[in-house]
């Protein structure tokens, strides 16, 4: 019984990891949510998981198009955006901070600038979603951010961003 369960869960991750990797990463895509081992995908209702991925693309095309109204709807106003930083002279490593403001003030000096459709990376994936929490993975054209979630007064937002640059092509 254990084998063919195994052999089950197998097939089943072979299905699912050949379903995220079919989509075109110009466009955003969802990927499928992958939950606690006491609940099904049942019980992460479309709905939720729709609210999820607005969310985060509120946030990353929010960016993209210099859109503070959309960037701001997708952030707690206590939100950290944090990148572990290691100094290329010193070797010693530091974290870099923005609060939701910086970066809805970010976003708002890059309107007028947005980045072209054809430049735009937005993949986003539900890694996890457990009551009112989730994460969610962003790969974005230069970086990729990891999305701590909570719902918050009924809404879906951003509190926690933890992220890191992409290797520059050679």
């Amino acid at each position: 019984m254990k084998k063919d369960h195994k052999i089950a869960t197998a097939l089943l991750l072979l299905f699912v990891l050949g379903w995220c990797m079919s989509g075109t990463s110009a466009e955003a895509q969802q990927a499928p949510i992958s939950l606690d081992k006491n609940k099904s995908t049942a019980d992460v209702d479309a709905a939720q998981a729709a609210a999820i991925r607005q969310t985060a693309l509120d946030y990353i095309e929010g960016y993209y198009e210099g859109n503070a109204e959309r960037m701001e709807r997708a952030l707690h106003p206590e939100l950290a955006k944090r990148i572990a930083y290691t100094d290329a002279k010193s070797g010693r490593s530091r974290l870099d901070q923005m609060s939701a403001m910086t970066l809805v003030r970010i976003t708002r000096d890059r309107a007028g600038k947005t980045t072209p459709q054809a430049e735009q990376q937005k993949d986003v994936s539900i890694l996890d979603v457990f009551e009112g929490a989730a994460s969610v993975k962003i790969v974005a054209s230069n970086w990729i951010d990891y999305l701590h979630m909570a719902k918050f007064n009924g809404r879906w937002v951003i509190v926690n961003v933890l992220w890191e640059m992409k290797p520059e092509k050679k």
